[in-house]
């Protein structure tokens, strides 16, 4: 899997946990553990998401370097 496939797959995993959380908390009686759980995964998948691209665009600047 590529990084660009893998980022996608945690983007797509990403706006599958905010679906979650938006039903929950229309519920009559959220469940405030089942919402700190999403939030958390949610917050996570993001930090990685955010990881893999900062990595990525690193590496392509220094590809880009010419080296003397």
């Amino acid at each position: 899997m590529s990084l660009h496939e893998h980022v996608d797959s945690l983007r797509a995993k990403h706006a599958r946990l905010e679906e979650q959380i938006d039903e929950e908390q229309h519920r009559p009686l959220p469940d405030s553990a089942v919402l700190v759980k999403l939030k958390r995964e949610k917050l996570r998948l993001k930090e990685a998401i955010e990881k893999l691209q900062h990595d990525d665009e690193d590496e392509s600047e220094r590809a880009g370097m010419v080296v003397n």
